[in-house]
């Protein structure tokens, strides 16, 4: 995997060069820093395709009302084409900042190099790009794919550890090509690989859908009827393979183990009934963040070129505990 990280000086000199060009953008007019009520940011949202994505969507509106600073906001559908049209736009609107979570990670070097000879400066929000060249944006903040990958390979790990039988596990992947699909996918298969008696016996794509989590695994069960464990790259692909767990007549959580990321509210439930075994959390709650990083640019300020959000992991009896203050 592409290394997503410069250092500080580097990140320096990008903002000198942002800051330099495009008077009107935040952090460049001779007057200093606009006020907040004056900012604009444009942000390009991958979609609503999961209750993770809809709880980070409102958190990051209703930070940016709370802050006073004018969020122009795009839903993309899930498709690149979408969001490459909406930040082409806002370059055209000259907004003084561009934030964006990447449907894929490949395909950004032109519309992010056309912002960057807008001077307008562009953060990465959830998910990268594997640009190789990391100037065409000032920050990344979201969570490590990667090890949230290995924090579910170490509990199907411990889990199974007394055991020397073979273990056939199904993967449902998310959106193909997503950062998060393939470091999710990257960071189990670097923890279970260490055992033999792991196996990945099928992997494919729900799309980070609950309707695709379900149908593949309906998919699944009928080619391989034995799978003892499910590893699902996020909560909702997780619950609609517990539908079609429990449409074939068999127990989610016991017949066979359901891994999941996210930290949903339906998720937690469902960990804490016994339907999903383990969860790894990834927190949708990026608005406080993002709009301190917004305003370190609009004050000429270097914010770090890479954040990374802190989280955790819940069991069944954690998720019991946890369920009554959760916010999404």
């Amino acid at each position: 995997m592409k290394k997503r990280s410069i250092g500080l000086a580097a990140a320096g000199a990008l903002l000198l060069a942002l800051t330099g060009c495009a008077g009107g953008n935040a952090g460049g007019t001779s007057d200093g820093p606009k006020a907040l009520d004056e900012l604009v940011v444009g942000f390009s949202q991958v979609g609503a395709e999961s209750g993770w994505r809809t709880a980070n969507t409102t958190d990051i509106q209703a930070a940016f009302k709370d802050a006073g600073i004018e969020l122009k906001f795009s839903d993309a559908q899930q498709k690149q084409e979408n969001q490459i049209k909406a930040i082409r736009s806002y370059i055209q609107q000259q907004v003084d900042i561009i934030a964006f979570s990447p449907v894929v990670e490949s395909g950004w070097d032109a519309v992010l190099n056309e912002a960057k000879a807008a001077g307008i400066p562009v953060v990465l929000t959830d998910r990268a790009v594997d640009s190789a060249d990391d100037s065409l944006y000032v920050s990344f903040l979201g969570s490590d794919f990667v090890e949230e990958g290995k924090k579910a390979g170490d509990w199907v790990v411990e889990e199974y550890s007394g055991s020397d039988d073979d273990v056939k596990i199904a993967q449902l992947e998310g959106t193909t090509g997503a950062a998060p699909a393939i470091d999710r996918a990257e960071g189990f298969a670097d923890v279970i690989g260490a055992d033999d008696k792991f196996e990945i016996v099928a992997s494919q794509t729900g799309d980070f859908t609950r309707a695709g989590g379900k149908q593949v695994t309906e998919a699944l069960l009928k080619s391989n009827p034995d799978i003892d464990l499910i590893y699902a790259h996020n909560d909702d692909m997780g619950l609609g393979a517990i539908e079609a767990i429990e449409a074939a007549g068999l127990t989610p959580g016991e017949d066979i183990k359901i891994v999941t990321v996210d930290a949903v509210k339906d998720g937690m439930q469902a960990l804490a009934d016994g339907k999903i075994n383990f969860i790894v959390e990834c927190s949708p709650l990026l608005g406080a963040q993002l709009v301190d990083i917004v305003k370190q640019i609009n004050d000429g300020e270097t914010p770090e070129k890479r954040i990374i959000t802190e989280e955790t992991t819940f069991t069944q009896e954690q998720a019991v505990e946890a369920l009554p203050d959760r916010q999404y």
